[in-house]
């Protein structure tokens, strides 16, 4: 990172960038800076103390988890920065390459965070491998392995949908991003069956993209999705899993005219089916218990004071802590085999795995905002 910073950025502030390059720079480097300062001045030396300290490692990682989202905001910004370099690394960055004596390219250096990010889950790895094995106590490098897991998957999720091209609407706007995966897609529309697509699809919290990876040059994927396809979760429905075909998920979109389009998705494994399954009911009960809430907010609120005082709940046991802060821009829903261990940071729970035998869960689709009721509430109405 310091050839970046005292190398490449250094010389682009002293000497001036050329014409076409002014401005690009924030985008080429992101937060690099950010990340540089920081493990310089703080976390290199921490990790240092940890040699003659092993038990403060995991202690380390528990306690930055928030810190350490600076590698999400850099990862975010990455496909932009690829864009970039991609127009100047034969050209300017070259000339400045020769001029820092530097070794590796730019766009070698610039992938270096996405690398490391993952070489601390790794590292941590190897610790709870061996503290096991000498019987101490792992409860806390569990945590720290879990926090490690998370943040490059985040990572790896924002570096996909800035991929994303041809959406038109805001996709900061959909709430956050639940599942991404490749299937097989078929649509059917009435009767008719369209021949199944390889589709990367997202699975946001107020709508489900579909997407194209873009094709490939000379065996090589190129790194971008276009935009096919979106259901919105106000629209969204989805069929009983078959017992057949495990790898089988039919999503369902009602449109204003009651009409039904089918997605059948088959994922590369049951286990994949069945998380974007629990996720998608996860959903549409949310959605469910939030729109109760709001067309009768009093009994909504009698009916969860009786059940809470009786010592149990109604709720399905997919759905999170119900109320009116359960709608889906307002809550972060189960990512799988994730926790976050920072009380500042939304926790993600593994979702318990529900029983295949479920109903066909169509929503209340065609229920938009103009159609639901206008209801002032105050500390009266409860």
């Amino acid at each position: 990172l310091g050839l970046i910073v005292q190398g490449y950025m250094t010389a682009m502030a002293n000497q001036g960038a050329p014409e076409d390059m002014k401005g690009k720079d924030r985008i080429v480097f992101g937060n690099i800076h950010q990340i540089y300062d920081w493990h310089k001045d703080f976390f290199l030396g921490e990790l240092e103390k940890s040699v003659d300290d092993p038990d403060s490692l995991a202690k380390l990682f528990i306690k930055h988890e928030r810190r350490l989202h600076m590698y999400v905001v850099y990862c975010q910004n990455k496909p932009k920065s690829e864009f970039v370099v991609s127009e100047y690394i034969e050209t300017y960055f070259e000339d400045l390459r020769q001029q820092l004596g530097h070794r590796l390219q730019l766009n070698d250096l610039l992938i270096k965070p996405v690398q490391r990010i993952m070489k601390y889950q790794l590292l941590l790895k190897d610790f709870l491998k061996y503290y096991s094995k000498a019987g101490r106590n792992v409860e806390e490098l569990q945590k720290a392995v879990e926090v490690m897991c998370f943040v490059p998957k985040r990572c790896n999720d924002m570096m996909n949908v800035s991929r994303l091209q041809g959406f038109e609407g805001k996709i900061t706007a959909q709430g956050k991003l639940l599942q991404q995966d490749t299937f097989s897609v078929s649509e059917q529309d009435s009767s008719i069956l369209s021949k199944a697509r390889e589709r990367r699809v997202f699975l946001f919290e107020q709508l489900v993209i579909f997407s194209e990876p873009l094709e490939k040059k000379k065996g090589i994927p190129l790194p971008g999705y276009t935009f096919k396809n979106s259901i919105k979760v106000s629209c969204l429905g989805v069929e009983t899993p078959s017992e057949e075909d495990p790898c089988c998920l039919v999503l369902t979109s009602r449109g204003t005219d009651s009409s039904v389009t089918r997605f059948v998705m088959h994922a590369v494994s049951p286990e994949v089916q069945q998380a974007w399954f629990d996720d998608v009911v996860q959903i549409l009960e949310t959605q469910r218990n939030f729109l109760n809430a709001l067309q009768s907010p009093i009994e909504y609120q009698r009916r969860e004071i009786t059940s809470n005082s009786l010592g149990r709940s109604t709720k399905s046991p997919a759905v999170s802590s119900p109320g009116l802060s359960s709608h889906p821009s307002m809550q972060r829903h189960h990512q799988p085999c994730l926790l976050s261990h920072n009380n500042s940071l939304p926790s993600l729970h593994s979702p318990q795995l529900t029983h295949r035998k479920k109903p066909v869960l169509l929503p209340s689709c065609g229920l938009f905002d103009s159609e639901v009721p206008q209801i002032k509430l105050d500390s009266t109405s409860f």
